[in-house]
């Protein structure tokens, strides 16, 4: 019996030996033809795979990478998209990314999150994040050093700086916000208060220009333990609502100004995977834990913010620890110096020239809600991830009415419905302690504490603006009371497109003292808003909104403490109509 091989096989052999002869005797050619083509136009990527193809299989063409949205086709035409000057490599990653939800990905890129870890939520764009939001804490699990996508940062990639700063992980970028608003309010001054982050009614105002300066420690590996830090600077109107009492604050309190700048996060940070499924240890300034909204533009679904955010605790100093039991589980805890307090003023006295009940000796605190303070709390989230439970406890000790010593109790709650709804839902309730009484003659009347100086806040303490509220307590007779608040918020979302999405935000506020919202008597105070989040790149971002103000009870709207004589809050309602737009670099 013959065996398998085809008669003919000896004649195929000799054929292929001549073809694979042929072959090599033509690749040299090929090859100074790729270098013609290569010397000629370096953005064109030579397709070498095709060289060692049969003769049979069809060649792959060349990748021009100079054509729009070459590095998304190919992430190695990235560098030749880019070109080399700087202005050159800015304006064009800015043309690369436009109508696109994301840069360009990486194909070696290690892992952006841990394995078996719950997949990101949300999207960004058009939502503010990718995670359900927590305070205190890089996100364990999901974080990359070097991963925010930057337009400088691009820019500089190739000059040394750039490529030493690559190496290292550390960022620079940040944003430019500014935004404007039409209102049924006219006091010119902080009119539109207690609706925040547009004060002044129908102007047009630089919100924020932002600059981090970052590492981000990698919290993906478990074999290491890594750091990190932020520096951060903000300019611009919304200073005010990170101003700490003795952090620059005689911007704000010394002299009203309009705009002013900050350093709202400036704090180290060390990951030690060992512990548990990590531990993150931050310490210095940072951004108070709770809530569904930030100080930081990007971190809000819209412009303008939540009566619930704008009027509770802003930043802390000190040091906040965040364990990952597991996927599911995180439990923090952290001391600082209070809640707007400078760790400088813990202890610190001045002269009392007014001994009175309230403050007795011949000197007082210069600030009494600087003190030992304790933040604990848990978060859940479900092996889906559509679900985030997060339990707070901010900055608590005896609650000693300072410049801002709020005792915070709350919960935030996050719910994936489906890929295009979610809804963010929080409530808290807050309050101080000894907080002077603003119904009192003894407080405020002629000869009063007040008029003789004989409390912290005061212009012998550099506060002759902004200090803290006084209370509208329900007995006139006693001194002082306790301030108290309770709200609860939601947000309903939906993303109609990858780079669209609009909020719907309704939310009730309780100032039971008005010691918060300074209306002209303790009010119940309900908001309803609609906004559109539209981006043009993950780089630019518009957002305009329209929201309705109603105070139940006293008047809210309308004043203007800084004119003379002040004018007090005369409207119940308020109508609000703005727009802002973020610029990222």
């Amino acid at each position: 019996m013959q065996s398998g091989r085809p008669r003919n096989g000896l004649g195929l052999g000799i054929m292929r030996k001549i073809g694979l002869i042929g072959l090599a005797l033509a690749a040299p050619c090929g090859l100074a033809t790729v270098s013609a083509a290569q010397a000629a136009d370096p953005s064109v990527t030579p397709d070498f795979g095709a060289l060692a193809s049969t003769p049979s299989a069809p060649k792959r063409k060349a990748v021009d990478c100079r054509a729009p949205d070459a590095p998304y086709k190919d992430y190695n035409c990235l560098e030749a998209y880019l070109g080399d000057g700087f202005f050159e490599r800015l304006i064009n990653y800015y043309r690369l990314e436009m109508g696109h939800e994301g840069p360009p990905a990486d194909p070696k890129a290690p892992p952006s999150r841990r394995a078996g870890w719950q997949d990101a939520p949300a999207t960004t764009p058009p939502f503010p994040f990718a995670e359900w939001p927590y305070g205190g804490s890089t996100n364990l699990g999901v974080t990359r050093t070097g991963s925010a996508d930057s337009p400088l940062m691009m820019a500089l990639g190739n000059t040394g700086v750039g490529k030493w700063m690559n190496e290292s992980g550390i960022q620079v970028y940040g944003w430019i916000n500014g935004g404007g608003n039409l209102s049924t309010n006219t006091s010119h001054f902080a009119g539109n208060n207690p609706a925040a982050y547009m004060v002044n009614p129908n102007s047009i105002q630089l919100d924020q220009a932002v600059v981090y300066i970052e590492r981000l420690p990698d919290t993906v590996q478990r074999d290491h333990i890594d750091w990190g830090f932020r520096f951060s600077t903000i300019y611009g109107e919304n200073y005010r609502y990170t101003n700490g009492f003795g952090y620059m604050s005689y911007q704000f309190n010394g002299h009203q100004l309009f705009n002013g700048y900050d350093f709202p996060m400036v704090y180290g940070e060390l990951f030690i995977p060992q512990i548990a499924d990590g531990l993150l240890l931050r310490l210095g300034r940072f951004i108070s834990l709770p809530d569904i909204e930030a100080q930081l533009a990007p971190n809000n679904y819209m412009y303008s913010h939540s009566l619930t955010y704008a009027w509770d605790n802003y930043t802390n100093t000190g040091i906040q620890a965040t364990m990952a039991l597991n996927k599911n589980w995180f439990l923090q805890f952290g001391v600082t110096v209070g809640t707007e307090a400078a760790p400088w003023h813990m202890g610190q006295t001045m002269p009392n020239p007014f001994p009175n009940p309230v403050f007795p000796g011949n000197t007082m605190l210069r600030d009494p809600g600087a003190k030992p303070s304790f933040t604990y709390g848990f978060r859940w989230q479900s092996d889906s991830g559509w679900d985030n439970i997060y339990v707070i406890a901010d900055s608590t000790n005896d609650g000693t009415w300072g410049y801002n010593n709020l005792q915070w109790y709350g919960i935030t709650w996050y719910h994936r419905i489906n890929k295009e709804w979610h809804f963010s839902w929080e409530t808290y309730t807050l309050s101080q302690r000894n907080v002077l009484n603003a119904n009192n003659p003894l407080v405020t009347g002629p000869g009063g504490i007040v008029a003789n100086g004989g409390f912290p806040f005061t212009p012998a303490n550099g506060i002759f603006f902004n200090g803290p509220n006084l209370a509208a307590c329900p007995d006139p007779n006693t001194l002082t009371c306790t301030a108290r608040v309770f709200t609860s918020l939601v947000y309903l979302n939906y993303q109609f497109s990858p780079l669209d999405n609009i909020s719907f935000r309704s939310e009730f506020y309780n100032d039971m003292e008005a010691q918060r919202t300074a209306s002209a008597a303790p009010t119940r105070l309900v908001e309803f808003s609609v906004g559109w989040q539209h981006w043009l790149s993950p780089q630019i971002e518009i957002r305009p909104e329209v929201a309705y103000y109603r105070s139940l009870d006293a008047p809210a709207f309308n004043a203007n403490p800084f004119a003379v004589p002040a004018i007090p809050a005369n409207k119940n309602s308020a109508f609000i109509a703005a727009a802002d737009l973020i610029w990222h670099f």
